[in-house]
């Protein structure tokens, strides 16, 4: 009898730990979970916001130029007397577009490239190495500007000049798994069954990517946005006559000296908040798809 209750005790004393850190595990991933979708919502409601404000953006009323925040107009006027609440709200989607669309072509090539790498042998993955170590070398607004200026400026250039500068981080990250996954077991069966190195990349590797591919996507948008708004502000993006958030820091320039703060400041902020709610769905996300690089 005693050795049956030591035992069961015994038992209990190793089930109870386990229980505890499954316990742990699922608070983890819900609250992870819930951060994720506090990310997406604020994103969402600035989109929301902005097409419904998007008609009074452009309103001017010159009895009303440059006041600073109120209840009326909480971000304040410009110099022109247009509520700078409406014009953020309008450049903020501007720049979540832009970002998303130029985003999504850069991990793209970077998936393509990766999974080239890591399928099609040692010359394309040194081929693609240099690529990456030549793109790295350039500096990177300087290669934005050319590209966006050879492109034509407006959104076409901002899209060209991002998605084709953005690529070699998350191509570096998609090589290195690919080839891990390239040397697996499955792989080299699959290649002595006759199976070609495009056939591996599709069925095989790319499979293996996604998790990777999913976060490097998301985690791209921060970057982009802030070099939309950059380029912008530079005179290299949108153009002066578009509600971008580079525009209106750009304009707001000439008016700080006079004290009208409020026109950089607090879009320079909801630029901000904006980017730091997108790197924190793409932390919790990647968080979420590979717990593992919570310890690294």
């Amino acid at each position: 009898m005693s050795a049956t209750s030591g035992a069961t005790s015994d038992l209990r004393g190793v089930l109870v730990p386990r229980a505890g850190i499954l316990g742990r595990l699922t608070d983890r991933r819900a609250r992870t979970l819930a951060q994720i979708g506090l990310g997406v919502v604020a994103l969402a409601v600035v989109v929301v916001a902005a097409t419904l404000v998007a008609p009074s953006a452009d309103a001017t009323n010159l009895l009303a130029r440059r006041q600073p925040p109120s209840l009326a107009h909480p971000f304040g006027t410009d110099w022109l007397g247009r509520d700078v609440l409406a014009r953020t709200l309008v450049g903020l989607r501007l720049s979540l577009g832009i970002a998303t669309l130029a985003a999504s072509i850069s991990a793209v090539v970077a998936l393509a490239l990766g999974a080239a790498a890591g399928a099609l042998g040692r010359r394309v993955d040194a081929a693609v190495s240099w690529l990456i170590d030549l793109n790295l070398s350039l500096p990177h607004l300087v290669l934005m500007i050319l590209i966006a200026f050879a492109a034509g400026r407006g959104a076409r250039g901002l899209i060209i000049a991002v998605a084709l500068t953005h690529w070699p981080t998350l191509t570096r990250v998609l090589r290195g798994e690919a080839r891990r996954v390239s040397a697996s077991d499955y792989v080299a069966v699959s290649e002595r069954l006759g199976k070609s190195g495009w056939w591996v990349a599709r069925r095989h590797l790319v499979r293996h990517l996604v998790p990777q591919f999913s976060v490097g996507l998301v985690l791209l948008f921060p970057h982009a946005i802030l070099h939309e708004a950059g380029l912008s502000f530079l005179g290299f993006g949108l153009s002066p006559d578009a509600p971008a958030i580079g525009n209106i820091l750009s304009e707001a320039m000439r008016y700080l000296p006079a004290g009208d703060w409020w026109l950089a400041l607090l879009p320079g902020v909801a630029l901000l908040s904006v980017v730091l709610a997108v790197d924190m769905v793409g932390g919790n996300l990647r968080a979420l798809l590979d717990p593992r690089s919570v310890h690294e």
